[in-house]
C-alpha cells in the first residue's frame, strides 16, 4: 500500500486504484497550511490517520517514518485534482500565502539581527565615551607615558566599527522596513524595532504606546502618584520632536507616533510604500504647529 500526498489531499494507492484518502478543506488558508508543513519536513495530520496502524509504502523521503520510501511516482500522477472538486485557482491562491508566510519569517529573522546591531552600537558607544574619558583625564597629567596610544588606537577601531555599523544598519533598515525608515531616519526606526522586539511587534501597537516607547520609568513613577505624564520617550530623538518647544513636544509626539504606526504596518503587513505622504503629511503638522 503507497502513501501518497497531493496539494488537495492524502492517498492510499494499492498500485491499481486509490482505497482510502482524505481529502484536505477546499480553503487556501488551510492548504497553505499544509503546504507549508510539507515544505518543512513535517507529517501532515491527514498523513498520519491513514497510516496509523498499516504497512505503508511512502513516495517521499519526507514520509521515511511511517513507511518505507519506495518511489512510485508514476502512481502520483494518476491522482488529479479535479476529480475531486478542486480547482487549482485555490493552489495559486494558496501558494501565494506560502510566498507571503516565507517572507514574513525571512523579515522576522532580519529583525532579530537589527537588534542585535543596535545592541552592539549601543554597547561600543558606551565603551567610547569610556575610553575618550579616560584619555582626556590621562592628557589632564602633565607628562603623559606613550601608553596612551594603545588607547588612542584602540578608540579609533571602536569609533570606525560603530560607523561600519550604521552604515551596515541603514543598509538593512532601508529592505526591512522602507516606510519606517524613510518617515524617521534607519537608526531611529532601527531603536523602536529593537525596543519593542520586531517590526510586528511594533506594527501591532497603539500609537500611544509607541509615544512613549523607552518613557517606561516614567511613565511608572507617574501611575505611583509621582510626576506628570511622559509626553514621548525614544521619539524625541527625532529632530522635529528635540527641537520643537516644550509646550508643543507633547502634540508633535502623538503625531509622529501616528505616523510611525501606520508606516510599520505598511512595512509587517502590506508592503505599500507609503512613506513619502506620510512625511510630508507630519512635516506640514510641524510647521502649523511653528507658526
Amino acid at each position: 500500500m503507497f502513501l501518497i500526498t497531493k496539494w488537495f489531499g492524502v492517498f492510499l494507492h494499492d498500485g491499481e486504484g486509490i482505497v482510502e484518502y482524505r481529502l484536505f478543506p477546499k480553503d487556501e488558508k488551510e492548504i497553505a497550511k499544509r503546504l507549508l508543513i510539507i515544505e518543512e519536513g513535517g507529517i501532515l495530520d491527514e498523513e498520519k490517520e491513514l497510516s496509523r496502524g498499516k504497512d505503508v509504502d511512502v513516495v517521499e523521503e519526507r514520509l521515511s517514518k511511517i513507511g518505507k520510501y519506495t518511489p512510485r511516482y508514476e502512481l502520483s500522477l494518476k491522482i488529479i485534482a479535479s476529480d475531486f472538486g478542486f480547482d487549482t485557482d485555490i493552489l495559486r491562491k494558496a501558494q501565494i500565502i506560502v510566498v507571503e508566510e516565507k517572507v514574513k519569517r525571512e523579515l522576522g529573522r532580519e529583525d532579530l539581527q537589527v537588534i542585535q546591531m543596535v545592541k552592539s552600537v549601543e554597547e561600543l558607544t558606551k565603551i567610547l565615551n569610556i575610553l575618550s574619558e579616560r584619555i582626556n583625564e590621562w592628557k589632564n597629567l602633565p607628562v603623559q607615558d606613550e601608553s596612551i596610544r594603545y588607547l588612542n588606537e584602540l578608540k579609533r577601531k571602536v569609533d570606525a566599527t560603530i560607523d561600519e555599523l550604521k552604515e551596515r544598519l541603514g543598509e538593512k533598515m532601508k529592505m526591512l522596513a522602507p516606510n519606517l525608515s524613510e518617515l524617521v531616519g534607519p537608526l531611529l526606526a532601527a531603536k523602536l524595532i529593537s525596543v519593542t522586539g520586531g517590526i510586528e511587534n511594533l506594527a501591532k501597537l497603539p500609537s500611544s504606546s509607541i509615544q512613549i516607547l523607552g518613557a517606561e520609568k516614567a511613565l511608572f513613577r507617574y501611575k505611583q502618584g509621582k510626576g506628570t505624564p511622559p509626553k514621548h520617550g525614544i521619539i524625541f530623538r527625532h529632530p522635529a520632536v528635540r527641537s520643537a518647544k516644550a509646550k508643543d513636544r507633547g502634540k508633535i509626539s502623538r503625531v509622529l507616533a501616528s505616523k510611525i504606526s501606520l508606516a510599520a504596518k505598511a512595512d509587517s503587513f502590506t508592503g505599500n510604500f507609503m512613506a513619502d505622504k506620510l512625511k510630508r503629511d507630519f512635516e506640514e503638522f510641524v510647521r502649523s504647529i511653528k507658526k
